[in-house]
């Protein structure tokens, strides 16, 4: 089965074309690199032809408020526009734990607004939710520092491995193909 990974150059990206492709599947990746831009649509086409599922792990280059909800309304669009027209039977997309409770941050409130497009489109979904990943606690520290301090909010929170993601991604798409609408 042919499987297309929107992002898939990136850290999770990489890992879920490797153990897709070690499954069997056709894992093509596609990012930027690649020739497939989803905000241009350029590459997109071509890169779905065929395809029977797509998983977006992409991520904004920007996290500032305005840029990250540009991006993900863009570039989501763009990708289930032309997954509808290639006749994609299913579209997985990578989300955040908790997202819809923390209308604060301006990247969760462009993650849920990418959640909305996925959830209203044609195309049978299925949204994986996941913990920040334990290779991004170096860059959360650096984030929460100011001089010698580092401020962090006194709450809980269970990191996931970047590799168990990939894992999760990969068994989702399996447990989930030809479902009409999976919400996690």
């Amino acid at each position: 089965m042919k499987v297309v990974i929107i992002g898939g150059s990136g850290l999770i990206g990489s890992k879920l074309v490797t153990r897709l492709g070690e499954q069997g599947h056709e894992a093509v990746p596609a990012s930027p690199e690649s020739g497939v831009n989803t905000l241009t649509g350029q590459g997109l086409a071509d890169v779905l032809a065929g395809a029977a599922v797509v998983v977006d792990v992409s991520n904004s280059p920007s996290f500032e408020d305005a840029a990250v909800l540009k991006f993900f309304e863009t570039s989501t669009a763009n990708l289930l526009a032309a997954e509808a027209a290639a006749g994609v039977g299913h579209h997985v997309a990578l989300s955040v734990v908790g997202s819809d409770r923390a209308p604060d941050s301006g990247y969760l409130r462009a993650k849920v607004a990418q959640e909305k497009l996925i959830r209203d489109s044609s195309i049978p979904y299925s949204i994986v939710r996941a913990t920040q990943f334990f290779e991004f606690l170096t860059r959360i520290a650096d984030a929460a520092t100011d001089g010698n301090t580092v401020r962090i909010a006194p709450a809980l929170f269970q990191p996931i491995a970047a590799e168990d993601d990939a894992k999760a991604v990969g068994e989702r798409d399996r447990r989930d193909r030809g479902a009409t609408a999976v919400s996690l």
